[in-house]
């Protein structure tokens, strides 16, 4: 199943389990007022545990669809104009009355029927910090890292229609008829994305083999995510429902104590909280290599900042940190909307099949494809391109526009 669609598909599907209602309308009165969908602070007391800490518990997901980075238009303006609000929703409800275009149609869904269309958010982007809204430059390891691994996924496609008829996914890359010496090679870095190839599982990719992007999180392409928030005296658990059947858990240790040893890695990191007055703090150190968050792997750095704004509102932002990738610190911020205990009462678990079912039959009919090639039988698989327009459609590094 193509990945691009899961970010879709599991916001319709996880909606109805979930119970979440988008609200019809928001205002801005000013380009930097505040987010107009904040509401006013509770009382204190409303907002505590039984036992005295910030409640922050309860099931959240963003309603709004805001970009990632901030377009260049926008320059250095954080938040849009109530003119600019209704219009982008304008241009967005049209995408819900259009046919499927062909290529929808070759990827077998319909992302005019199955891709959901949330109201535009308050932020021009949500990367708050740096000023301009965008991802810092890369540092030249950084670059050096993400290229390499960009090469290697070209050169298995080198033998290819795509790189022959000069398309997008091939740019950068060459054609040469001849399948190239590197098929046979391991990648530069753990594979995360999928490449031009099955010769083992780690060939696919991570929705592939049921497997999340994990941390940091700010929903499904187009779709979104829900994350519930549980806490017990000295505990705080969440859950991120994501994906086809992705989701996952992580705890929070509220101990005091020090992060895990170094040689120690996790796929989620290793999440040491604190309370900052009203804020959950929580700093995430010892990243497995094998987790990739916009090419930072085992040295990604993490500070979240969880703070209950009011009855139904919770602010998110998360300052990332790699000094091997990027020239300096960068911050996400995001708002959460509370969702009804009740509507939710019944919870329908996602279940993934790309990895359970899909995933071994795409391994079968690589097998079949080699030994048909080898008898003469068919083409070199080589010559076949099977991932470029999951690798187009399904990976894009950022999203600048809404």
């Amino acid at each position: 199943m193509r990945e691009w669609f899961a970010g879709s598909m599991i916001s319709v599907s996880i909606a109805a389990a979930v119970g979440a209602v988008l609200p019809l309308s928001n205002t801005r009165t000013s380009a930097q007022a505040p987010a107009a969908s904040i509401a006013p602070p509770a009382p204190a007391q409303a907002l505590k545990t039984p036992w005295g800490e910030p409640d922050l518990q309860g099931i959240w997901t963003d309603e709004f669809d805001t970009p990632f980075q901030r377009p260049a238009k926008y320059a250095n303006q954080e938040f849009f104009t109530e003119e600019q609000r209704e219009e982008l929703d304008k241009e967005r409800a049209t995408l819900l009355g259009r046919r499927a275009t062909e290529r929808e149609l070759i990827g077998a869904y319909n992302i005019a029927v199955f891709m959901s269309t949330k109201h535009t958010g308050a932020r021009t982007s949500l990367i708050a910090d740096p000023p301009n809204g965008r991802i810092p430059p890369l540092t030249p390891e950084g670059q050096k890292a993400i290229g390499a691994d960009r090469e290697f996924r070209l050169a298995l496609l080198q033998s290819t229609n795509t790189c022959k008829n000069k398309a997008a996914q091939c740019s950068g890359g060459r054609y040469d008829p001849t399948p190239s010496p590197r098929r046979t090679e391991l990648p530069p870095r753990y594979n995360i994305q999928g490449i031009n190839r099955h010769d083992g599982p780690e060939d696919g990719t991570l929705s592939d083999r049921c497997l999340t992007g994990g941390l940091p999180e700010f929903g499904a392409f187009a779709g979104g995510s829900f994350r519930r928030i549980v806490q017990t005296p000295g505990g705080i658990s969440i859950f991120y429902d994501v994906g086809q059947g992705q989701g996952w858990q992580r705890n929070i240790v509220m101990t005091g104590s020090a992060h895990l040893p170094a040689s120690i890695r996790q796929w989620y990191g290793d999440s040491r909280g604190r309370w900052e007055g009203d804020t959950l703090v929580i700093d995430v150190t010892n990243f497995s290599p094998k987790t990739d968050y916009q090419g930072s792997r085992e040295n990604l750095h993490l500070v979240e900042r969880w703070t209950r704004t009011g009855p139904s509102t919770l602010e998110y932002a998360v300052t990332i940190e790699d000094s091997t990738v990027w020239t300096r610190p960068w911050t996400v911020k995001q708002e959460f909307t509370k969702q009804s205990e009740q509507e939710n009462r019944i919870y329908y678990e996602p279940r993934c099949l790309e990895g359970n079912y899909a995933f071994p039959s795409l391994m079968h009919a690589a097998r079949i494809e080699d030994l048909d090639s080898a008898r003469g039988r068919g083409p070199d698989p080589a010559t076949k391109d099977n991932v470029s327009l999951l690798v187009d459609v399904s990976n894009p590094v950022v999203r600048d526009a809404p």
